[in-house]
């Protein structure tokens, strides 16, 4: 009985990730097929390569023709991209970025939705490391929490940290803490995420060798003569 549970949760330890990433990119390339127009590549520009006219041929030269217009919006959005970040580096750059942002403070809801948009881009992909570096906090007398600095101090010089809820990261408190009563912890922002997305039992460093032990419904079959043992599987501490 304990053999299967624990083979079963080893291919859903393995299997779980990849299909939640199967899943997203397939969620994401539907978006982004709805999204591209059929002025990008029209299916009649691929017809010398499929001349056929017949139904099966017409759905297989828009399958592709869709999957061509996803690959040139991507091409487009990464190009897009590295020019904007490029651009940010000069001085017309830092212009246009407070020119925006004065734009975006204005308009109340927008203002709002493009702040919160805007801090949690670079929490994600900040230079700095104290963006994203993990410490320890005490909400309660002897109860310690997983929380990431964010960079900024408040005017009495108090630090401002993001403390994640656990399995979803996307939600979370903004709390605002004595640096004297921060504990700096000596890991990485992938063993700190990894913990806090696994509800605790996530290790990023964890071996494969299921000799290791995945700690769950491991069972005493023997008992203290050799013999077999009837007892129900437990869970260890």
């Amino acid at each position: 009985m304990a053999s299967w549970k624990r083979d079963f949760a080893s291919g859903l330890i393995v299997l779980g990730p990849i299909l939640v990433t199967l899943y997203v990119s397939y969620w994401l390339y539907g978006f982004i097929a709805g999204l591209t127009p059929e002025l990008i590549l029209d299916e009649a520009v691929l017809r010398p390569l499929i001349p056929d006219d017949g139904a099966q041929a017409q759905q297989t030269r828009e399958e592709l023709a869709q999957f061509l217009r996803v690959i040139v919006a991507l091409a487009v959005l990464i190009i897009l991209t590295f020019s904007v970040g490029y651009l940010m580096r000069t001085t017309v750059g830092g212009l246009v970025e407070r020119l925006l942002d004065n734009v975006a403070n204005r308009v109340p809801v927008i203002r709002v939705v493009y702040n919160a948009s805007k801090m949690a881009a670079e929490t994600a992909f900040g230079e700095q490391d104290s963006l994203q570096k993990p410490v320890k906090i005490e909400t309660w007398r002897g109860l310690r929490m997983t929380a990431f600095k964010t960079g900024k101090v408040t005017e009495d010089g108090r630090e401002v940290l993001f403390l994640p809820t656990s399995p979803n990261i996307t939600t979370g408190f903004v709390v605002e803490v004595e640096s004297e009563q921060i504990t700096e912890l000596d890991e990485d922002v992938e063993d700190a995420l990894t913990r806090v997305l696994s509800a605790g039992f996530g290790d990023s460093n964890r071996s494969r060798d299921m000799e290791s032990g995945i700690p769950i419904d491991v069972v005493d079959e023997t008992t203290a003569d050799g013999g077999e043992t009837d007892s129900e599987p437990r869970l260890e501490d």
